[in-house]
This record gives C-alpha cells, structure tokens and sequence, in this order.
C-alpha cells in the first residue's frame, strides 16, 4: 500500500497571530512523513491574503506570499480576497516571487491564462502516482471584469479539463474556492474526482463528507484547523481508503516566541504603511451610534466619488478616531473593511424602502458578517443629501418624487444579497474598483477645499 498525506488551509484571511504555531506543525509533519515514506502535499484553497492585516496591505500581498513560501507550499488557488481586492497590475504581479504553483482554472486574460497561472498540474509521488490537481476560484465575474480580467463558469471550466486530467492521472483533486454547495453539486456531476479540498464558504468538515465516492474536505476560517486528507492506494494505483481530518491550532504544542514573531509580522507591514496622509488641527471623534464629523466626511465622499445625486453608509465602517498626523496605516486601522464604492439608481419610491429601512429601529445594532466588513455591528445610518423631514424625504434639498429615478452610492457590502434582497436583485450596479473606502476616505481629506479647517497644509 501507499500512502498520500495532503495537507490544506483555506480562509486565513491573514489572521497571522497562529502563523508561527501552524508553519512548525506543517514542518514537523512533513518530516515525520517522509521519514515513514509517505508522500507529502501541502495547499491552501483561496483567501490566505487578506488586506485588514497591515502585511498584506503594506507589501501588497507580497508578504503573504512569502510566508507561503517559507512553509514550502505545493500550489494554492486564489480566493476573491487575491482576485477582485488588488488592481491588475498587483495582481498580475503578486505571484512573482512563488515558489509554488498557483492553479486557476476559470481564470483568463484575453483568452489565455496568465502567466502565473496553471490551469491543472499533475505531481508524481515517490511510487509513481500521478496526481492532478486542479483550481477554481469563486465566480465573482463582473468584479474581475472592471479589474481587467476574464473569469469563466467554475463547473463548465472544471469539466472541460477534466479529461485530459483524468488521461494523465491516478488520483484527481479539486482547489474549490467555490463554496460548500457548490463542491457537493460537482461531486455529483464529477464522480472521477477523488478528493475536494474546499473553501470560501469558511465550512468545517472534521471528518469531511462523502458524497458519492468524492471526498469533501473543508478547514473553517482564520487559521483556526489545518486540514489532512490522507488517501491509501494499492499495487493497482487504485485508492483503496481515504479520509479527512482536522486539527486545531490552538490545541497544539506552542510554539517558542509566537506572538512575538506574529507581532513582527504585523510591524512589518505597519512600517510599510507609515506614510502621512494629513496633519490634523481638530479630532474626529468615533462613536458607532452617532452621527459623527468623520462618518459625514466618508458618506459625502462616497457620493462624490460615484458622481451620485446621494448616498449612504453605516458608521460601523468607521472602527476608531483620527487625530494629529494621519498615515495609511491609521486609516487601515480606522476602515481596514475591502469595501468598494457602488452607485445604483432606483425609482424615488424603490429609493423611499432602502432608506426606511436604514431607518428601522434594530438597523444599527445588529452584528454584521462577511461580506468585506470587518467590524462588528452596523452602526447608525448615516446620509448625504438626503435629508428627512417627518413623513417627507429630501434630495438635494427637493421633496422626493416616486416615479423618478435617483442615483445613490452605498457601499458594495449592501449589493451582496444579504439587504435590501428583493429591492435591489435586479438592478444594475456600477461598482468602482479597485479603490476601497478608505482609499476614498483619503482622497476626499486630501482634496477637499471644504474640510480645510480641519486640518493644516
């Protein structure tokens, strides 16, 4: 018999505080199999990279990669975290320095894969075994599109290479950054994959599931498991047994001075990002349930930037004050959300529900996850040139009329069909990137005549 041990992250999204802890248990077990004989892989399935982390936002990925790097990692996917939050040429350029393969199937660039892509990858164990691997990454089609991309159906893509994967291999594995769902849709579309190592949807699957005879396989969030699928094949190269298992971080031996190489990591990138922005003469305050100066400057920045007749945000976005000399760094911390601006237009009566509804009484206190935040509650609804006058709303200092149509900039978080789902489904958007708010936040500090006061040249 022999034996594939295949070692996966997914979903890290640079929570790098467990990074030393994680890198020493990959590297004992890598030892500890091939001492026994046993082939070893090592993947990461999409969003280890996650600009919240000031090393992922200072070095524009770069460190991420390299921590990738120093773990000897066999391939990865990417994510929507590496895919649709860096501009083209960031992107194009992020995987320059990689030791490691980075297989994308459904990912083009006019019409050809990009250089730094793989669309399938065929290892050879020690005895022989011919194993394919091959990556999809989530279908986010229209944010790859306006970053000059080209993403194709995962599914449709997966199946036209599947083929000549399967001509050329003893055992075939799927990188799905697709989603729990969709990994369970194309075990049964795809019997002749083996194995599934999955993500995106951040599921954990402590013992993976079978469906059919494919393997699902899936390592929760944060760095919080890593995941090893262990897969036993006769004399034949037929498997004869497979199986998933997780381990937890945090339940393994420590590791000698972690949190001081997780914190230099962290410094690392803060550096980078120590770059002024502004000088402050006057403290903006925060307050998550108040309408505060600085939540008024980004709302009205937001509208600017879209070209909109009025916008809104939730001050949630905002997790803390500015004062004194602002960097890049600080405003990392204040807005470190991946969060683009997005402009849509609706009729005055579609706009008069989305407004009643910031308005609700229980809107700015509930808990908000996923979707780019990366704080805790919403936040109070706060406006720009939409003023509300007991049983009257106005735009732009004129009463709201139902049937016409009014444009408004919101944040791209609200569009991805957790609010406003029937109202906004069907409409068309116009999502700007690769800018995030707080790259808005900046330009309207630096450039706007009308906040002058509170800051000096």
């Amino acid at each position: 018999m022999e034996t594939i041990q295949i070692y996966h992250t997914n979903d890290v999204h640079s929570h790098l505080k467990r990074w030393p802890r994680i890198k020493h248990f990959i590297s004992e077990k890598r030892l500890e199999h091939q001492k026994s004989g046993d082939c070893f892989f090592l993947f990461d399935i999409g969003d280890f990279i996650d600009r919240w982390h000031p090393l992922a936002d200072g070095t524009k990925g770069q460190g991420n990669v390299k921590l990738l790097n120093d773990c000897h990692y066999t391939a990865i996917t990417i994510g929507n975290n590496e895919g649709v939050n860096f501009s083209f040429d960031d992107l194009n350029q992020l995987y320059n320095q990689a030791e490691f393969d980075v297989i994308v199937a459904n990912l083009y660039k006019d019409t050809r894969h990009p250089h730094w892509v793989s669309p399938f990858k065929i290892y050879q164990s020690n005895e022989g075994t011919r194993i394919g691997i091959i990556g999809v990454t989530a279908y986010f089609t229209l944010l790859y599109e306006l970053l000059g991309w080209e993403l194709t159906e995962p599914i449709a893509e997966l199946k036209k290479w599947l083929p000549l994967v399967k001509k050329q291999s003893d055992v075939i594995i799927v990188l799905s950054h697709l989603g729990f769902t969709i990994d369970e849709q194309i075990a049964l579309e795809c019997p002749e994959i083996d194995v599934i190592l999955g993500g995106h949807t951040h599921h954990k699957l402590p013992e993976g599931k079978l469906v059919g005879g494919t393997l699902l396989a899936g390592a929760g969030k944060h760095g919080n498991f890593v995941g090893q699928v262990t897969i036993s094949l006769d004399m034949e190269k037929k498997i004869q047994n497979k199986e998933a298992r997780l381990h937890e971080v945090m339940s393994l031996p420590a590791v000698p001075d972690e949190k001081l190489q997780a914190n230099e990591l962290y410094h690392q990138g803060k550096k980078k990002l120590n770059q002024m922005i502004i000088s402050l003469s006057e403290p903006f305050h925060h307050d998550h349930l108040t309408e505060t100066p600085l939540a008024k400057i980004l709302c009205s920045a937001l509208r600017e930037w879209c070209e909109a007749d009025c916008a809104f945000i939730n001050a949630g976005l905002l997790l803390g004050p500015l004062s004194g000399k602002v960097t890049k760094f600080d405003l990392l911390k204040v807005c470190p959300h991946p969060i683009n601006p997005c402009k849509i237009v609706l009729t005055g009566q579609e706009l008069t529900q989305l407004l009643l509804e910031t308005r609700q009484s229980d809107w700015a206190i509930q808990e908000v996850k996923g979707l780019g935040f990366r704080g805790t509650i919403m936040g109070t609804s706060v406006y720009d040139q939409i003023l509300f006058r007991e049983e009257q709303i106005f735009i732009k200092g004129t009463e709201l009329e139902s049937e016409k149509n009014y444009s408004i900039a919101i944040p791209d978080m609200f569009t991805f069909g957790h609010f406003f789902t029937d109202l906004l489904k069907n409409k068309e958007k116009t999502y700007y990137l690769p800018e995030f708010l707080r790259d808005v936040l900046s330009w309207k500090l630096q450039n706007s005549p009308s906040y002058t006061r509170f800051f000096n040249p």
